[in-house]
């Protein structure tokens, strides 16, 4: 009766809706059909953030954070690399542009909006010290090995590594992703628990409830990544006649594919879970490089496609910036509001140093 229930929810419905209208935008075009796409990628979205809630309450924390982070990563690596095999090539910027502007949407966006709604909300909420400092140093590490230093290597000239390079820093991004995972939910896993309990008591999914949330997650995020791509030609269009740089695209389509966490994590933390929330936030910014970059640089590898990977001289400091503020902000266990107010304002610059540069 449980499971009856469960399947005559929207979220079952609304996934399946969504691959009905892509069959239909095949034969047919138009605003109509775009603003329906429009319509439906949203319900996806919202879809994508119930069944990841369901799991969530299956498996506990801190694993079921990690659940839509993954799925999401390996979504995109699809996305990316089904670009990157079209004949012409595609953009040899798209895994850069795509994982930075995912980098800052996170730091500065899911985290700004949720220390700030926390700060409004409940004056200071707090989190684990040790857990959030250990990722942010795996972050640190990670996005300055993908994103930074291949403006200084020799061995290739310009913002390019080399094969071998390449190859290094594909297997060092990996080994320091797993490396989190182990930590989070074997080693440490305490140190991403919250200490914060459901006033309301939850019942939790059987078994079958949280497969078929697994499976219609991944259907609701795939049907999240397919509309992304099918509106993507008309969004590249606006942004031509806007006069606005094409990398401004994969921002959209960034923040597109990051709205399932960001609720996730504004739900949580609006829930007085700041832990919780924090570990959707930074656990999804460590997937976006850990998983993504060694994918496209094994098709780039092996399918002789150029990888330009380091950013330019105003996005290395508004990354030095963002980081700095997050480690002062993250500095004591307890946020206030303010630390949100300041990185929203550091994402509203990236934002428009795009539009603008």
């Amino acid at each position: 009766m449980q499971l009856k229930r469960f399947y005559r929810r929207w979220p079952v419905i609304l996934p399946a809706l969504s691959f009905a209208i892509l069959g239909v935008s095949t034969f047919c075009s138009g605003n109509g059909i775009l603003l329906f796409l429009g319509f439906t990628l949203m319900g996806s979205v919202f879809s994508a953030v119930h069944h990841a809630e369901v799991i969530s309450l299956r498996i506990g924390e801190p694993f079921s954070t990690l659940v839509l982070a993954l799925a999401i990563t390996i979504i995109e690596v699809a996305l990316i690399v089904s670009v990157m095999l079209t004949d012409s090539g595609g953009e040899p910027t798209l895994a850069r542009d795509t994982v930075f502007a995912e980098i800052m949407i996170i730091l500065n966006g899911m985290i700004g909006v949720s220390t700030l709604i926390g700060g409004l909300k409940y004056r200071e909420q707090v989190f684990g010290l040790q857990g959030v400092s250990s990722v942010l140093t795996l972050l640190l590490a990670m996005s300055v090995l993908t994103l930074i230093l291949p403006n200084y290597t020799e061995t290739v000239p310009g913002p390019i590594y080399s094969k071998s390079q390449l190859i290094l820093v594909a297997i060092i991004t990996l080994f320091l992703y797993a490396n989190f995972i182990v930590f989070q939910n074997i080693k440490h896993r305490a140190y991403f628990l919250s200490d914060k309990h459901e006033t309301v008591p939850v019942s939790k999914p059987g078994k079958l409830a949280a497969a078929v949330s697994m499976v219609l997650l991944l259907i609701s995020l795939t049907a999240v990544i397919l509309i992304a791509k099918k509106l993507s030609p008309s969004l590249e269009h606006m942004v031509e006649t806007a006069g606005a740089p094409k990398s401004l695209v994969g921002v959209i389509i960034a923040c597109i594919v990051l709205l399932p966490e960001a609720f996730s994590a504004i739900r949580a933390t609006s829930r007085n879970d700041l832990q919780k929330s924090l570990n959707f936030s930074l656990g999804s910014a460590l997937a976006s490089i850990g998983l993504t970059i060694p994918a496209v640089a094994i098709v780039s590898i092996y399918k002789g496609i150029p990888l330009i990977l380091g950013i330019d001289i105003k996005s290395t400091v508004l990354y030095i910036l963002t980081f700095f503020v997050i480690a002062l902000s993250l500095r004591t266990g307890k946020t206030t509001g303010v630390e949100g107010v300041v990185l929203l304002v550091i994402l509203a610059t990236y934002l428009f140093t795009i539009i603008i540069p």
